[in-house]
């Protein structure tokens, strides 16, 4: 296994600008995610990493060796490509077979490597058909284990499971998790889906536009974006982010969100300009007399099973909280709204996380 670096790495397509001036540092044994939005750049860097492409300006590095000149053959990397890239005249068990028979392995490992791989991704029944004859979701697992079959630096996926349905997709990524821990092997995934990248990654680096956003864990991006931009990737709902706009209400004090969401005036940084609360954090609770602030209104019901999704309109914007079980809340009743300052988030006037 090896650790893979980028030191100030730009790419650009004509007038196009795919990657910029990007650095990181992936560990050795590493379970690695980027993730964003379609054209963030994340399939180019993968590519720079496996030598298909060359990057303008900046080192990408291997075991902290430059391979900027070294070829993707030598660099020993395994891909799982977005199209699966099978061979159509090989069988699937050929298929998985290839990269040990170009690189000569003796018949006997080739065919326990084979049978080894074929067991963790269920398709031992399904090596004798041609790739034509497989369903998306059988193809996707035939080239993701022949990056498996191998024993390289590190293995790359680019979005590999997103032709799965919903509960394969999900059994998948909890196999690939447990695979990469017992192989101990430097994984890097790239997804635009945040439920895949917070399940598997040990650290992940959000992308936008070609760049890097933020790197960390999943849980510490979660509960300290580094951005507004950030803050609204990750998180089903979203989160709510309102003006940080201060109105006072007789004998209520401060309030946020229309006069709906009390907060003290000392619990706003001097520079902020956004408030960000997750919908998980918002409170929501039968409005009654004598409550300081506005009500506000429900404007729809979600139910979701083990919890629901309300819409609430405070009167200039509709905020979203996610409640446990089937609260008895319904449209258009009013509804008292709060949060803890604690679970706040701030944003400045460039959309800068501060310091709650």
């Amino acid at each position: 296994m090896a650790g893979i670096s980028f030191r100030n790495v730009s790419k650009s397509y004509g007038k196009t600008v795919a990657v910029k001036n990007v650095s990181f540092d992936i560990r050795p044994g590493e379970f690695f995610c980027f993730f964003g939005p379609p054209l963030s750049g994340k399939s180019t860097i993968l590519k720079l990493i496996l030598g298909l492409e060359r990057p303008d300006e900046g080192e990408v590095l291997i075991g902290g060796k430059p391979v900027n000149d070294i070829s993707p053959a030598a660099r020993n990397v395994a891909m799982v490509f977005q199209n699966l890239a099978l061979f159509p005249h090989m069988s699937a068990g050929d298929n998985v077979r290839f990269p040990l028979v170009e690189r000569k392995v003796p018949e006997t490992k080739i065919a326990a490597r084979v049978e080894a791989v074929a067991a963790k991704l269920h398709i031992a029944h399904l090596l004798h058909k041609p790739p034509a004859q497989l369903s998306g979701g059988e193809r996707q697992r035939v080239a993701i284990a022949r990056a498996l079959v191998r024993d390289p630096v590190a293995y790359l996926m680019d979005d590999p499971i997103s032709a799965l349905d919903a509960r394969l997709r999900e059994e998948t990524r909890v196999e690939l998790k447990r695979i990469q821990g017992e192989l101990g092997q430097t994984l890097i995934y790239v997804t635009h889906d945040q439920e895949e990248a917070m399940s598997v990654a040990d650290r992940m680096a959000i992308m936008e536009n070609g760049r890097i956003r933020q790197i960390g864990s999943p849980v510490e991006i979660y509960d300290r974006p580094a951005s507004e931009y950030v803050a609204r990737l990750l998180g089903a709902p979203v989160m709510n982010i309102m003006a940080a706009e201060l109105n006072g209400n007789p004998g209520g004090g401060q309030h946020i969100a229309h006069g709906t969401i009390g907060i003290s005036q000392e619990a706003l940084p001097k520079t902020v300009t956004a408030v960000g609360i997750r919908p998980e954090d918002l409170k929501v609770e039968a409005w009654s007399d004598g409550r300081h602030g506005k009500p506000a209104r429900v404007f729809e019901v979600e139910p979701l099973g083990g919890y629901t999704v309300v819409t609430i309109d405070t009167g200039n914007q509709k905020l979203r909280a996610l409640m446990r079980g089937q609260p008895r809340v319904t449209p258009d009743s009013a509804v008292a709204l709060s949060c803890d300052p604690a679970k706040m988030h701030f944003f400045g006037p460039a959309g800068e996380a501060l310091a709650r």
